[in-house]
């Protein structure tokens, strides 16, 4: 898990997690525990979770 802040004054904060498969993803999000600690944020916080994957770039970035 890594947390990361935006630059400057924007408020913004992302919370990077490599999980090891979709599946995992969704055993996180079935645990009372898991769940029980996002009610623990403050009201301000917005969760949006997402699922990404690597992508190539030729002549930019591997995958």
């Amino acid at each position: 898990m890594q947390l990361h802040r935006a630059i400057g004054d924007s408020p913004t904060y992302l919370n990077y997690v490599v999980w090891e498969s979709t599946e995992a993803v969704r055993a996180g999000f079935s645990q009372a525990e898991f769940v029980a600690r996002l009610s623990a944020y403050p009201s301000s916080v917005v969760a949006s979770p997402h699922l990404f994957q690597k992508v190539a770039v030729p002549g930019f970035c591997t995958a």
